[in-house]
């Protein structure tokens, strides 16, 4: 697994860019950013998916827990992937965050940061 974590220069998004599959261990590298951020205002987040085969028990586990802690703490998440079944995730995620939610194919990234923004 691969996970990637990139702020934008003004600080207003941050972007995680996961690849293969999901454990544990991978929420410790993005994490404690977002939760860095979450002190000081809510967080925008691209949450990017190439090659994204889900998450092992452990990773769910760590989601769930992360969803709970920051139900508010989210302004906007937009999720890109390129597989309907991850579509069909963004929409699982609404009952646990107060956030906006959006899917966007991964050709529809600038699109998506878009969004993040509110343009």
């Amino acid at each position: 697994m691969a996970v990637s974590v990139h702020e934008s220069e003004d600080g207003e998004v941050i972007e995680v860019t996961v690849r293969g599959k999901l454990t544990r261990e991978d929420y410790g590298s993005f994490v404690p950013v977002l939760e860095e951020r979450m002190k000081q205002r809510k967080v925008k987040i691209l949450f990017s998916m190439e090659g994204f085969t889900g998450w092992d028990a452990g990773a769910l586990w760590e989601d769930i827990k992360f969803d709970i802690r920051h139900f508010g703490d989210i302004e906007r998440l937009a999720m890109v992937g390129d597989k309907k079944w991850e579509e069909g995730m963004a929409w699982f995620c609404k009952p646990f965050t107060t956030a906006k939610v959006a899917y966007f194919d991964q050709a529809q990234i600038d699109t998506a940061r878009s969004w993040l923004r509110g343009d």
